[in-house]
């Protein structure tokens, strides 16, 4: 059945934030139908010198299956507190019991101030961060990820973060093929984790010769191989130490973190794509057992390989046991 995706658009609206969402959403496929609604149907001034001509009310909420709220530039002028109220608190309400429900930048303040949020993980950007703690001191911010997903409430940084975030809602739906798919469509790496750091400090290297990129690069067509520190740092030509420093500079993680993410990510690829078995699936993926591939899959999505599989492909999981 199609997921309808209802995004809430409201005065001095990021257009970007609102655009992203139905883009990434159409890239998957027809699995999905996005729609923007508004506190009330007709113009809507966004951030820029436009206005966005909406059709639908907040009656859309009612049937909405994920419910997204982008920033607006007026969320901390607006001085929203618990409890919401007015229309906006009205329009909240609509929203039916087990909807999913998300916010992209800024967006989480009118999650919080609607209670959505209270003694939940979330983020927001990073420059938001000191005002959204003293505005909400009962929700657990994290203001360093790109995302964070507490089941049926989900939060994200800024523009560039909620790509990631739609793309992650995708993968939750549909698997990696789906969401990589979704990603080529709209030119943008097809996984960014939602711990990743939202701000980099030195994210271009002073000369290329000082870049851990290459030996990403040789990583990613090497995934099945075991490594090292010392064999990374080596390649680089860079004392450990300088090396790990770099790599967490470039890339918000440290080795071993973006390593096991690029694995995971490529064993998803393969138990949805092929029929290989699972300790082959972990061998190539660079996992080196399946009993290892089961503990991170079971980490990360709490699924077996065999259940994953069956989820994402609609074949019945083989008749084994994975504890």
């Amino acid at each position: 059945m199609t997921h309808r995706v209802v995004v809430l658009a409201r005065t001095g609206v990021l257009p970007l934030e609102l655009g992203l969402v139905h883009q990434v959403f159409a890239a998957a496929g027809d699995c999905y139908e996005v729609l923007t609604c508004a506190l009330e149907p007709g113009p809507v001034p966004a951030e820029a010198d436009f206005e966005i001509l909406v059709k639908h009310g907040p009656e859309l909420l009612e049937t909405a299956d994920t419910v997204i709220v982008p920033a607006s530039h007026l969320e901390k002028d607006e001085g929203l507190t618990t409890p919401l109220r007015g229309p906006l608190a009205d329009a909240l309400a609509r929203i039916r019991p087990g909807t999913r429900v998300a916010s992209i930048c800024t967006g989480a303040f009118v999650l919080a101030a609607a209670g959505f949020l209270d003694g939940r993980s979330a983020t927001t950007h990073w420059n938001a961060a000191a005002a959204f703690r003293r505005a909400f001191p009962h929700v657990r911010l994290d203001p360093d990820v790109l995302y964070t997903d507490d089941g049926d409430v989900l939060t994200s940084a800024g523009e560039a973060a909620g790509i990631d975030l739609c793309l992650h809602l995708i993968r939750r739906d549909h698997g990696a093929a789906v969401a990589t798919k979704a990603a080529r469509m709209v030119v943008v790496p097809p996984h960014r984790e939602g711990g990743q750091a939202q701000f980099i400090e030195r994210p271009v290297p002073a000369s290329p010769s000082a870049s851990t990129g290459p030996v990403r690069e040789w990583l990613l067509a090497n995934l099945d191989r075991q490594v090292d520190l010392d064999d990374l740092a080596g390649r680089a030509a860079m004392s450990k130490r300088t090396f790990t420093r770099r790599f967490r500079e470039e890339t918000g993680l440290s080795p071993l973190h973006w390593i096991n993410q690029q694995r995971l990510a490529h064993a998803r690829h393969l138990l949805e794509s092929t029929d290989l078995p699972v300790d082959r699936v972990a061998e190539q993926a660079g996992f080196g057992t399946g009993g290892s591939l089961r503990l991170h899959l079971r980490a990360a999505v709490g699924r077996s390989p065999s259940a994953y599989r069956a989820t994402f492909r609609g074949t019945p999981a083989p008749p084994i046991h994975e504890s």
